[in-house]
Protein backbone atom coordinates (compact mmCIF):
# COMPACT_ATOMS: atom_id res chain seq x y z
CA UNK A 1 0.00 0.00 0.00
CA UNK A 2 2.71 2.17 -0.73
CA UNK A 3 4.44 3.32 -4.30
CA UNK A 4 5.80 5.87 -6.68
CA UNK A 5 2.30 7.35 -7.16
CA UNK A 6 0.93 8.99 -10.90
CA UNK A 7 -0.46 11.63 -8.53
CA UNK A 8 1.07 15.16 -10.01
CA UNK A 9 1.53 16.87 -6.56
CA UNK A 10 3.68 13.95 -4.56
CA UNK A 11 6.08 11.54 -5.06
CA UNK A 12 4.92 8.96 -3.22
CA UNK A 13 2.24 7.72 -1.76
CA UNK A 14 1.56 5.84 1.66
CA UNK A 15 -1.01 4.29 3.11
CA UNK A 16 -1.11 3.84 7.05
CA UNK A 17 -4.01 1.63 6.97
CA UNK A 18 -7.02 1.50 4.51
CA UNK A 19 -10.95 2.04 5.29
CA UNK A 20 -12.68 5.22 5.68
CA UNK A 21 -16.60 6.80 6.29
CA UNK A 22 -18.12 9.07 3.26
CA UNK A 23 -18.62 12.18 4.71
CA UNK A 24 -19.24 14.64 2.49
CA UNK A 25 -20.25 15.19 -1.53
CA UNK A 26 -16.31 14.36 -2.33
CA UNK A 27 -17.42 10.89 -1.13
CA UNK A 28 -19.82 10.07 -3.35
CA UNK A 29 -17.66 8.65 -6.25
CA UNK A 30 -14.80 7.22 -3.53
CA UNK A 31 -12.42 4.96 -5.92
CA UNK A 32 -10.59 3.30 -2.58
CA UNK A 33 -14.34 1.81 -1.61
CA UNK A 34 -14.73 1.25 -4.51
CA UNK A 35 -11.94 -1.14 -4.84
CA UNK A 36 -10.72 -2.15 -1.12
CA UNK A 37 -14.72 -2.63 -0.05
CA UNK A 38 -16.53 -3.25 -3.09
CA UNK A 39 -14.12 -5.33 -4.97
CA UNK A 40 -11.61 -6.81 -3.10
CA UNK A 41 -13.49 -6.98 0.26
CA UNK A 42 -10.57 -6.23 2.34
CA UNK A 43 -12.15 -3.74 3.92
CA UNK A 44 -15.64 -2.66 4.85
CA UNK A 45 -16.40 1.47 4.71
CA UNK A 46 -18.56 3.23 7.12
CA UNK A 47 -19.25 4.37 10.88
CA UNK A 48 -17.85 1.68 13.35
CA UNK A 49 -16.30 -0.69 11.05
CA UNK A 50 -12.58 -1.52 11.55
CA UNK A 51 -9.87 -0.01 9.30
CA UNK A 52 -7.26 -2.68 8.54
CA UNK A 53 -3.61 -1.38 9.72
CA UNK A 54 -1.16 -2.18 6.82
CA UNK A 55 2.16 -4.65 6.70
CA UNK A 56 5.19 -3.79 8.13
CA UNK A 57 7.00 -3.92 5.09
CA UNK A 58 4.76 -1.16 3.82
CA UNK A 59 5.94 1.26 7.08
CA UNK A 60 9.58 0.43 6.17
CA UNK A 61 9.04 1.93 2.81
CA UNK A 62 9.24 5.95 3.96
CA UNK A 63 12.51 4.58 5.86
CA UNK A 64 13.84 3.87 2.62
CA UNK A 65 12.50 6.94 0.76
CA UNK A 66 14.33 9.15 3.82
CA UNK A 67 18.13 7.93 2.93
CA UNK A 68 17.31 8.20 -0.14
CA UNK A 69 15.96 11.94 -0.34
CA UNK A 70 19.27 12.30 2.00
CA UNK A 71 21.76 10.88 -0.09
CA UNK A 72 20.38 13.13 -2.79
CA UNK A 73 20.27 15.86 -1.56
CA UNK A 74 16.38 16.14 -2.08
CA UNK A 75 13.39 16.19 -0.58
CA UNK A 76 10.44 13.83 -1.30
CA UNK A 77 6.79 15.07 -0.84
CA UNK A 78 4.29 12.04 0.10
CA UNK A 79 0.86 11.68 -0.28
CA UNK A 80 -0.54 9.82 3.41
CA UNK A 81 -3.57 8.18 3.78
CA UNK A 82 -5.59 7.94 -0.11
CA UNK A 83 -7.00 4.74 1.10
CA UNK A 84 -8.30 6.40 4.49
CA UNK A 85 -8.38 9.51 6.52
CA UNK A 86 -5.08 10.32 9.08
CA UNK A 87 -7.75 12.03 11.21
CA UNK A 88 -10.74 9.38 11.07
CA UNK A 89 -12.71 8.82 14.16
CA UNK A 90 -12.48 4.80 13.80
CA UNK A 91 -8.80 4.84 13.48
CA UNK A 92 -6.78 3.56 16.77
CA UNK A 93 -5.16 6.40 18.46
CA UNK A 94 -2.22 4.44 18.88
CA UNK A 95 -1.73 3.65 15.02
CA UNK A 96 -2.20 7.34 14.68
CA UNK A 97 0.82 8.23 17.20
CA UNK A 98 2.54 5.60 15.25
CA UNK A 99 2.58 7.90 12.17
CA UNK A 100 3.84 10.32 13.81
CA UNK A 101 6.69 8.94 14.99
CA UNK A 102 7.65 7.97 11.51
CA UNK A 103 6.90 11.64 10.37
CA UNK A 104 9.59 12.39 13.27
CA UNK A 105 11.91 9.73 12.00
CA UNK A 106 11.91 10.49 8.32
CA UNK A 107 13.10 14.32 8.16
CA UNK A 108 13.83 14.13 4.45
CA UNK A 109 10.41 13.30 3.88
CA UNK A 110 7.35 16.16 3.55
CA UNK A 111 4.53 14.53 4.74
CA UNK A 112 0.99 15.71 3.00
CA UNK A 113 -1.91 14.99 5.96
CA UNK A 114 -4.80 15.77 3.28
CA UNK A 115 -8.47 15.52 5.20
CA UNK A 116 -11.97 15.61 4.57
CA UNK A 117 -12.24 15.82 9.08
CA UNK A 118 -10.19 19.03 9.13
CA UNK A 119 -12.40 19.97 12.29
CA UNK A 120 -10.89 16.55 13.76
CA UNK A 121 -6.95 17.72 13.34
CA UNK A 122 -6.45 19.88 15.78
CA UNK A 123 -6.81 17.90 18.80
CA UNK A 124 -5.49 14.40 16.88
CA UNK A 125 -2.62 16.41 16.39
CA UNK A 126 -2.26 17.32 19.56
CA UNK A 127 -2.73 13.90 21.02
CA UNK A 128 -0.07 12.74 19.07
CA UNK A 129 2.61 15.74 19.45
CA UNK A 130 2.27 14.50 23.10
CA UNK A 131 3.26 10.33 22.33
CA UNK A 132 6.27 11.48 19.92
CA UNK A 133 7.18 14.53 21.87
CA UNK A 134 6.85 14.36 25.52
CA UNK A 135 4.34 16.13 27.62
CA UNK A 136 6.49 18.80 27.78
CA UNK A 137 6.46 20.49 24.33
CA UNK A 138 6.35 23.89 23.44
CA UNK A 139 4.13 25.26 20.68
CA UNK A 140 7.26 25.50 18.25
CA UNK A 141 7.96 21.84 18.54
CA UNK A 142 6.06 21.03 16.07
CA UNK A 143 6.69 18.28 13.22
CA UNK A 144 8.72 20.53 10.27
CA UNK A 145 7.77 18.55 7.76
CA UNK A 146 3.90 18.00 8.49
CA UNK A 147 1.95 19.77 5.50
CA UNK A 148 -1.92 19.81 6.60
CA UNK A 149 -4.51 20.01 3.29
CA UNK A 150 -8.12 20.38 3.76
CA UNK A 151 -10.28 18.87 0.74
CA UNK A 152 -12.92 21.96 -0.19
CA UNK A 153 -14.90 21.13 -3.07
CA UNK A 154 -17.72 23.94 -3.20
CA UNK A 155 -18.24 27.05 -1.00
CA UNK A 156 -20.08 25.63 1.98
CA UNK A 157 -16.90 23.41 2.76
CA UNK A 158 -14.78 26.45 2.09
CA UNK A 159 -16.98 28.83 4.73
CA UNK A 160 -17.09 25.68 7.27
CA UNK A 161 -13.69 24.13 7.12
CA UNK A 162 -10.87 26.57 5.73
CA UNK A 163 -10.54 28.50 9.43
CA UNK A 164 -10.44 25.24 11.09
CA UNK A 165 -7.69 24.78 8.92
CA UNK A 166 -5.86 27.91 10.24
CA UNK A 167 -6.20 26.81 13.44
CA UNK A 168 -3.83 23.55 12.71
CA UNK A 169 -0.14 23.54 13.74
CA UNK A 170 1.50 22.56 10.34
CA UNK A 171 4.68 23.88 8.32
CA UNK A 172 2.25 24.42 5.18
CA UNK A 173 -1.06 24.38 4.91
CA UNK A 174 -2.62 23.70 1.04
CA UNK A 175 -6.72 23.14 -0.22
CA UNK A 176 -7.35 20.18 -2.47
CA UNK A 177 -10.43 21.45 -4.36
CA UNK A 178 -10.85 17.95 -5.98
CA UNK A 179 -14.03 17.10 -6.67
CA UNK A 180 -14.40 20.78 -7.36
CA UNK A 181 -18.03 21.00 -7.54
CA UNK A 182 -18.97 24.57 -7.82
CA UNK A 183 -17.54 27.82 -7.88
CA UNK A 184 -15.46 29.23 -5.03
CA UNK A 185 -14.55 31.94 -3.61
CA UNK A 186 -11.61 32.65 -1.26
CA UNK A 187 -11.60 36.65 -1.06
CA UNK A 188 -13.16 36.71 2.31
CA UNK A 189 -10.73 35.11 4.12
CA UNK A 190 -9.39 36.94 6.92
CA UNK A 191 -5.99 37.95 7.47
CA UNK A 192 -5.85 37.64 11.14
CA UNK A 193 -6.81 34.24 13.20
CA UNK A 194 -9.08 36.65 15.69
CA UNK A 195 -11.67 37.34 12.82
CA UNK A 196 -12.18 33.81 12.41
CA UNK A 197 -15.52 33.61 14.61
CA UNK A 198 -17.39 36.15 13.06
CA UNK A 199 -16.22 36.20 9.60
CA UNK A 200 -16.92 32.33 9.30
CA UNK A 201 -20.81 33.06 9.96
CA UNK A 202 -20.17 36.37 8.02
CA UNK A 203 -18.44 35.23 4.96
CA UNK A 204 -20.74 37.58 2.14
CA UNK A 205 -19.38 40.29 3.39
CA UNK A 206 -15.51 39.84 3.17
CA UNK A 207 -15.23 39.48 -0.61
CA UNK A 208 -13.14 42.62 -1.89
CA UNK A 209 -9.47 41.26 -0.31
CA UNK A 210 -7.15 38.29 -0.74
CA UNK A 211 -5.02 39.00 2.39
CA UNK A 212 -6.61 36.17 3.86
CA UNK A 213 -6.02 34.10 1.25
CA UNK A 214 -1.89 34.56 1.74
CA UNK A 215 -2.36 32.52 4.63
CA UNK A 216 -3.20 29.61 2.49
CA UNK A 217 0.58 28.28 1.49
CA UNK A 218 -1.01 25.98 -1.76
CA UNK A 219 -3.89 25.59 -3.89
CA UNK A 220 -5.21 22.38 -6.21
CA UNK A 221 -7.97 22.21 -8.12
CA UNK A 222 -9.00 19.15 -10.21
CA UNK A 223 -12.18 18.03 -11.84
CA UNK A 224 -13.33 14.67 -11.04
CA UNK A 225 -12.52 11.14 -12.62
CA UNK A 226 -14.32 7.88 -12.62
CA UNK A 227 -17.39 6.12 -14.50
CA UNK A 228 -19.44 8.48 -12.42
CA UNK A 229 -17.78 11.41 -12.70
CA UNK A 230 -19.78 15.10 -12.47
CA UNK A 231 -18.21 17.68 -14.77
CA UNK A 232 -16.30 20.62 -13.77
CA UNK A 233 -16.71 24.07 -15.55
CA UNK A 234 -13.72 25.23 -16.34
CA UNK A 235 -14.41 29.06 -15.18
CA UNK A 236 -14.73 27.59 -11.76
CA UNK A 237 -11.12 26.54 -12.06
CA UNK A 238 -9.64 29.87 -13.94
CA UNK A 239 -11.49 32.04 -11.11
CA UNK A 240 -9.50 29.97 -8.26
CA UNK A 241 -6.53 30.23 -10.50
CA UNK A 242 -6.97 33.95 -10.48
CA UNK A 243 -7.49 34.58 -7.41
CA UNK A 244 -4.17 32.54 -6.53
CA UNK A 245 -2.64 34.01 -9.11
CA UNK A 246 -3.44 38.19 -7.08
CA UNK A 247 -2.81 36.83 -3.55
CA UNK A 248 0.74 35.34 -4.87
CA UNK A 249 -0.29 31.70 -3.62
CA UNK A 250 1.33 28.61 -5.63
CA UNK A 251 -1.74 26.95 -7.97
CA UNK A 252 -1.76 23.76 -9.47
CA UNK A 253 -4.35 22.33 -12.11
CA UNK A 254 -4.32 18.94 -11.14
CA UNK A 255 -6.62 17.66 -14.43
CA UNK A 256 -10.15 18.93 -15.64
CA UNK A 257 -11.58 15.30 -15.21
CA UNK A 258 -13.52 12.97 -17.30
CA UNK A 259 -15.60 16.05 -18.55
CA UNK A 260 -14.28 19.14 -20.47
CA UNK A 261 -16.61 22.32 -21.54
CA UNK A 262 -16.97 22.07 -24.97
CA UNK A 263 -15.53 25.58 -25.79
CA UNK A 264 -12.14 24.10 -24.08
CA UNK A 265 -11.87 21.80 -27.13
CA UNK A 266 -9.82 24.17 -29.01
CA UNK A 267 -7.39 23.73 -26.10
CA UNK A 268 -6.56 20.30 -26.72
CA UNK A 269 -3.24 19.30 -28.17
CA UNK A 270 -4.52 18.78 -32.45
CA UNK A 271 -8.36 20.22 -31.10
CA UNK A 272 -11.43 18.17 -30.94
CA UNK A 273 -10.57 16.11 -33.68
CA UNK A 274 -12.50 13.73 -35.93
CA UNK A 275 -15.29 11.67 -34.06
CA UNK A 276 -16.59 14.92 -31.93
CA UNK A 277 -20.45 14.28 -32.24
CA UNK A 278 -19.91 10.78 -30.49
CA UNK A 279 -18.94 12.00 -27.13
CA UNK A 280 -21.64 12.13 -24.52
CA UNK A 281 -22.62 15.43 -23.23
CA UNK A 282 -24.38 16.94 -20.28
CA UNK A 283 -25.52 20.74 -19.87
CA UNK A 284 -23.10 22.41 -17.50
CA UNK A 285 -25.11 26.17 -17.48
CA UNK A 286 -27.03 27.43 -20.23
CA UNK A 287 -24.21 28.62 -21.89
CA UNK A 288 -21.89 26.15 -21.80
CA UNK A 289 -21.78 22.38 -22.11
CA UNK A 290 -19.73 20.03 -21.44
CA UNK A 291 -18.48 16.78 -23.16
CA UNK A 292 -17.37 13.24 -21.68
CA UNK A 293 -13.75 12.37 -23.73
CA UNK A 294 -11.85 10.65 -20.73
CA UNK A 295 -9.69 11.86 -18.07
CA UNK A 296 -6.40 11.54 -20.23
CA UNK A 297 -7.44 13.21 -23.14
CA UNK A 298 -8.86 16.33 -20.98
CA UNK A 299 -5.68 16.66 -19.75
CA UNK A 300 -4.29 19.53 -17.16
CA UNK A 301 -4.38 22.29 -19.59
CA UNK A 302 -6.69 25.20 -18.17
CA UNK A 303 -6.69 27.90 -21.52
CA UNK A 304 -3.74 25.92 -23.30
CA UNK A 305 -1.65 25.96 -20.22
CA UNK A 306 -0.18 23.57 -17.50
CA UNK A 307 -0.25 25.11 -13.79
CA UNK A 308 2.33 23.17 -11.31
CA UNK A 309 3.13 25.45 -8.60
CA UNK A 310 4.58 24.37 -5.38
CA UNK A 311 5.04 25.54 -1.82
CA UNK A 312 8.18 25.91 -1.25
CA UNK A 313 9.14 23.16 1.32
CA UNK A 314 10.49 25.06 5.06
CA UNK A 315 13.26 22.96 5.19
CA UNK A 316 14.54 23.17 1.38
Amino acid sequence: MAENTKIEWAHHTFNPWIGCTKVGPGCDHCYAEADFDKRRHVVQWGAGQPRKHTASSTWHLPVKWNAEAERLGVRYRVFCASLGDVFDNEVRPAWRSELFQLIKETPNLDWLLLTKRIGNAEKMIFDARISVIGPNFMDHDELPNVWIGATITNQAEADRDIPKLMEVPAAVRFLSMEPLLGPVSLRWLPAWPENYPYIAQNPSGFTNHLDGLRRIDWVIVGGESGPKARPMHPQWARDLRDQCAEAGVPFLFKQHGEWIGVPDLRNLPGGAGPGFGSFDYRPHDQAHDAVRIGKKAAGRLLDGVQHDGYPEAPNA
